[in-house]
């Protein structure tokens, strides 16, 4: 088997060296770049299994990183900072980070969410493909990909796993709770009020390209997929 392939984007270098020596001994590859400059280019290779970025960087910083990065690639990304505002939090994930961590951190947490994330992107529990041919909506779970009326939506991951959690079963309606439990068992920094955002962007990105809103809002209950 094929040992993943990490790259860590933090500029303080003891810091990856350490986490270079803890995925190293994990059986994982690791490369490290020490700034944000070259990140977007060696992160769209299509090199990497996943990518460790710190938040603040020289050059370019976590946030820009992984905003072009999710432009055109879906590498997971585990984000790391020592800024721990809920703001920061909730932007990185909303950008479209696969997880987050907020210094300091354990080396070996950090290897454990590495294996989670990796283990998360290589096995979706869901079919292979779903399709709504009555409101043109496509749900593709190997690709991780939506498409509505023919065009991507372009869903982060996490985006993708409520709609096609909510899509499974059209007019059930989810509390906030049961979307984290079903679409994110594995995250323990997944907040309820993170669905709302994620909501929030999943009903932009539908209505750049169509009239119908696939998520209906039952007040003081959840979300359903609207059937």
């Amino acid at each position: 088997m094929t040992s993943p392939r990490i790259l860590i984007v933090e500029d303080e270098i003891a810091l990856a060296e350490i986490v270079r020596d803890y995925l190293l001994a994990d059986g994982m590859a690791v490369d490290h770049l020490p700034d944000g400059g070259e990140a977007v280019a060696q992160i769209c290779s299509g090199s990497y299994d996943l990518v460790i970025l710190d938040l603040m960087l020289p050059k370019v910083d976590g946030l820009t990183i992984c905003r072009e990065v999710r432009a055109s690639n879906t590498t997971p990304i585990i984000m790391t900072t020592a800024k721990v505002e809920e703001i920061d939090r909730l932007l990185g994930l909303e950008l479209g980070a696969d997880d987050y961590l907020c210094k300091p951190y354990s080396p070996r947490e950090l290897v454990a969410r590495t294996r989670a994330v990796l283990r998360r992107s290589q096995t979706p529990q869901m079919p292979q493909a779903v399709c709504d041919s009555d409101k043109g909506l496509f749900v593709d779970h190997d690709r991780w990909r939506v498409t509505l009326d023919g065009q991507n939506l372009d869903l982060t991951r996490r985006e993708f796993k409520i709609l096609a959690t909510l899509h499974a079963h059209p007019g059930r309606v989810y509390s906030r709770d049961q979307l984290l439990a079903l679409a994110f068992p594995d995250d323990a920094d997944v907040y309820d009020r993170t669905v709302d955002s994620h909501i929030r962007n999943i009903r932009r990105k539908c209505e750049a390209v169509s009239d119908w809103n696939p998520v209906r809002s039952v007040y003081g209950v959840g979300y359903a997929f609207e059937d």
